[in-house]
């Protein structure tokens, strides 16, 4: 990782890590597991951007997914449509996030309901922001597009406000292409 200086170089080289981890397993819940760990981890070591430094740190990687691709139970009622929480890596979050019309709140529900990245410099200045931690600053959400589809969100937060660029964007666009298309929805 020390031939790594920028966050492009960052992004193809954790991509490239990616594909290698992904290949061969289709199992959505595992590549989303081993994404969110390695996306993570990734950028917890990366000095130049994130780092060990403590007020610039993600301090959250996961998945939300759309609660419609499981099961209804009887100990499982879920009124309108809700996100709900997939593997990740960092504090415990919000269970549910709802995406009803009308009602939805929040960065991820916002990314998965307009089916685009919504990247935030600032989330006390969000309207509907839900803070899972109120130390997070800044925040960028991938939705998970299959065909006209959106399955769910890729959300990161950091510590620092402004924590994340068009790089970043870019970079995370692509890993989510990948692990859609890694992965069978079904």
């Amino acid at each position: 990782m020390n031939r790594v200086k920028t966050k492009t170089q960052f992004w193809t080289h954790v991509h490239s890590q990616l594909e290698s981890l992904l290949d061969g397993q289709r199992n959505w819940v595992s590549n989303l597991a081993n994404t969110s760990s390695l996306i993570y981890n990734a950028l917890l070591a990366f000095p130049t951007h994130f780092g060990p430094d403590s007020d610039k740190a993600v301090n959250w990687c996961g998945f939300y997914i759309d609660s419609t691709r499981f099961p209804k139970s009887t100990d499982w009622e879920v009124e309108g449509n809700r996100l709900l929480l997939g593997p990740f890596c960092g504090k415990p979050a919000c269970q549910f996030i709802n995406v009803t019309p009308g009602k939805a709140r929040g960065v991820c529900a916002d990314a998965f309901m307009d089916a685009e990245t919504k990247s935030v410099p600032d989330v006390d200045s969000y309207p509907g922001h839900i803070a899972c931690d109120g130390e997070t600053k800044s925040e960028i959400v991938c939705p998970l597009i299959h065909g006209n589809q959106v399955l769910g969100v890729l959300d990161l937060d950091c510590l620092a406000m402004c924590g994340f660029d068009e790089d970043d964007q870019k970079g995370l666009e692509k890993i989510v292409e990948l692990v859609v298309n890694a992965c069978d929805w079904h």
